[in-house]
């Protein structure tokens, strides 16, 4: 069932364009590019170890995004120990596969804690509903846990989960940016098609409170993951006259959103959320994948950022190391996922080598400005996710690749 990985050196050579600086350089610079982050990590020759644990669902439904993940998550185990480690101590990376069920990753989180005896737990299963399950064992140990999954509610009230932060943006930046987009288009009233799921129903939460205070009316529709059919919602949203169609989901019912809302003859925008940029949904969706925006991190679209934005060179290089080594070009969440363990390689750097969760998940309060994959991440006591609404865009998919629709 499970899979266990130890890595005890890099695979990769050091990039070329990393320039190694002293800790003290560091420590000075609160806007951090990814080389000098390297740069951080490597403090001294590396002896003991340190385990960074990790668990995602690379078989069942939501394996199409877990192999990707885990591959990026190896790459930045792999780049860390190539750069000296975390406090002079080499990555032990265990993983486990939580096979898309929670009770799964609940019981491998379990393992994480008790026989692994990890220093962070990174990744929740790449399911919000496996990430929410998971959390409150991990707040329980008093072991970080860094997810790479959407849901607010997983590290809010921030009061309440002290030991959860996240590398992806939050529901509320991204349908603040749909808002923006409305406010251009002169788009006042939209349906929100979202899944039952703890995405789709965290988003459904934050719309409720957004669409108020933006002014946009909103005809809410709710659908299972499993659904195939969505004709009942969309005809809704059609006989309403709304002026955009949202479908907010990461499973395969988007595309039957796409399908049946062309055959419907809806002719508004018709937009998928950020769950469901993935290059293997639009070609399934075909000729029909052209008239779809979403709503985006940057990084499927690095290559058409203007290039005075402050990660537009993190993203090309992810990508092309990645695409080297694992042969074919990477999603969004790879962007996630490796930046989810440079996070803890920085808060464990800041908390020292011989500090314990607690100072761990304090010391994540303390990174500000920091240039990842996704963005550029700031964290405090009451901010446990980093990215905010400037870290997105808007994208469509022209038939081969994504392409940058609108950038603020």
């Amino acid at each position: 069932m499970n899979r266990v990985f130890s890595v005890a050196r890099s695979t990769l050579r050091q990039p070329a364009d990393v320039q190694r600086s002293a800790p003290s350089r560091w420590l000075r610079s609160c806007a951090l590019s990814l080389p000098l982050a390297f740069a951080l990590i490597a403090s001294g020759p590396a002896f003991a170890q340190v385990k960074i644990g990790s668990i995602l669902s690379v078989t069942g439904p939501a394996a199409f995004l877990g192999e990707d993940m885990k591959d990026a998550m190896q790459m930045a185990v792999d780049d860390l120990n190539a750069h000296g480690g975390i406090n002079g101590q080499k990555v032990e990376w265990v993983f486990y596969d939580g096979e898309s069920q929670p009770a799964k990753a609940i019981n491998a989180t379990r393992r994480l804690i008790s026989q692994d005896k990890v220093s962070v737990i990174v990744g929740g299963g790449n399911m919000s509903g496996i990430a929410l399950a998971m959390q409150p064992l991990a707040e329980k140990a008093q072991v970080p846990f860094v997810s790479t999954e959407g849901a607010m509610s997983i590290v809010y009230p921030a009061a309440q989960r002290k030991f959860a932060v996240k590398s992806t943006v939050d529901d509320d930046q991204v349908l603040e940016r749909l808002a923006d987009y409305f406010d251009k288009q002169k788009i006042t009233k939209i349906a929100f098609l979202a899944d039952s799921s703890g995405f789709g129903q965290s988003a459904v939460e934050q719309l409720k409170t957004i669409a108020k205070e933006r002014k946009l009316e909103v005809v809410y529709q709710s659908f299972n993951p499993s659904d195939t059919d969505l004709t009942p919602q969309l005809t809704a949203a059609k006989s309403a006259s709304v002026g955009a169609v949202v479908c907010w989901t990461v499973t395969p019912a988007g595309l039957i959103f796409i399908k049946q809302a062309k055959q419907l003859g809806l002719t508004m925008p018709l937009i998928h959320s950020y769950g469901f940029v993935d290059q293997r949904y639009m070609k399934l969706a075909g000729e029909d994948a052209k008239s779809i925006l979403l709503v985006s991190v940057k990084f499927p679209v690095g290559a058409d950022l203007p290039d005075n934005d402050p990660v537009k060179s993190n993203i090309l290089d992810l990508t092309k190391r990645f695409e080297a080594r694992f042969g074919h070009a990477p999603n969004q969440f790879v962007a996630q996922s490796y930046d989810a363990v440079m996070l803890a390689a920085q808060a464990m750097q800041k908390a020292g080598p011989k500090a314990d969760g607690a100072a761990i998940a304090g010391a994540f309060a303390g990174i500000q400005g920091y240039k990842g994959i996704s963005g550029i991440y700031t964290f405090s006591p009451e901010r446990h996710s980093g990215l905010s609404k400037s870290d997105t865009v808007m994208i469509r998919y022209d038939g081969t690749r994504f392409r940058l629709a609108d950038y603020h």
